[in-house]
């Protein structure tokens, strides 16, 4: 069975990677999804992320990235994908993901996978990493050390 982790991944975080990781072990493949939306600020564009993704993820089998823009849903028929997997760190993401897994299911049957965050992550979110890194603090604990090499790179080229 295929699954997607649909995300925007800006950046992709230790947390993120974790859920890619348990959701392969369910899944014969996951695909991950990198997001491109035109209404978001990105710290980096659609093919950063999707270069950071990819490279991150390289070590999995059975995991590979695509460019997600449009309806998840559409993009899981597309791919032969029958589950969406999504982590969840606290009460509030349920209530959103839980809406979400309904319209998709609705739209087109498509299921919803919940995964919880492991502990260890639990409270790390791509938007605490943005703050963080923009007020100068070291990431590195959060991401893969590539990522955390391109946050410094952006971080310098800002001055």
């Amino acid at each position: 069975m295929r699954a997607v982790c649909p995300g925007s991944f800006d950046p992709i975080t230790h947390g993120h990677l974790d859920i890619v990781r348990r959701a392969g072990a369910l899944f014969d493949e996951v695909i991950v999804a990198v997001g491109r939306n035109s209404a978001k600020n990105y710290l980096f564009d659609t093919d950063q992320r999707v270069d950071m993704v990819r490279a991150s993820v390289a070590d999995l089998p059975g995991v590979r990235v695509e460019v997600l823009s449009g309806l998840l849903v559409d993009f899981c028929r597309a791919q032969g994908a029958e589950v969406v997997v999504k982590g969840l760190r606290f009460a509030s993401d349920f209530d959103f993901e839980l809406q979400m897994a309904h319209i998709n299911h609705s739209l087109t049957g498509l299921e919803t996978v919940l995964l919880p965050a492991s502990a260890q992550w639990g409270t790390l979110s791509s938007t605490m990493v943005r703050e963080v890194a923009s007020l100068g603090g070291d990431v590195s604990a959060f991401v893969p050390a590539l990522v955390a090499e391109r946050i410094e790179q952006k971080r310098n080229a800002r001055g």
